[in-house]
């Protein structure tokens, strides 16, 4: 894993709390795990926005945007907990009959993250 950075000195990212990551930290994670377009998709960016929020490079989003970037990580941190990220993806791209046979993703694209971490926990906890 790479070493992240944090006011309290390098710590992995496996020891890391994920309340102390930062947004470039956060947006490598899902650009690795879930891919670019996906996470752009779902926060309404370009992927190279998103990839230079990764590098650092570019300041980090609003608030608002910020916000909607912590909760996808929260909900794919759910998914992976029970299974791989290769079904965490798959979860979210795929049409769910509890989103009214909407994709995860596209409700998160329309600003309803509650909705969907609401259907994350009830898959985790059914895995």
């Amino acid at each position: 894993m790479v070493p992240a950075q944090s006011s309290a000195g390098p710590r992995s990212r496996t020891t890391q709390r994920h309340e102390e990551w930062d947004v470039p930290q956060i947006s490598s994670y899902l650009n690795e795990t879930i891919g670019p377009k996906l996470v752009a998709y779902m926060l309404g960016k370009s992927t190279q926005t998103v990839a230079r929020w990764a590098a650092g490079t570019q300041r980090p989003p609003q608030p608002d945007v910020e916000s909607s970037l912590r909760g996808i990580f929260q909900i794919v941190q759910t998914l992976i907990e029970v299974d791989s990220r290769h079904v965490a993806r798959a979860w979210l791209i795929g049409m769910n009959p509890q989103l009214d046979d909407r994709s995860p993703a596209e409700v998160i694209a329309d600003g309803d993250l509650r909705q969907v971490m609401t259907a994350a926990r009830a898959f985790a906890s059914s895995g």
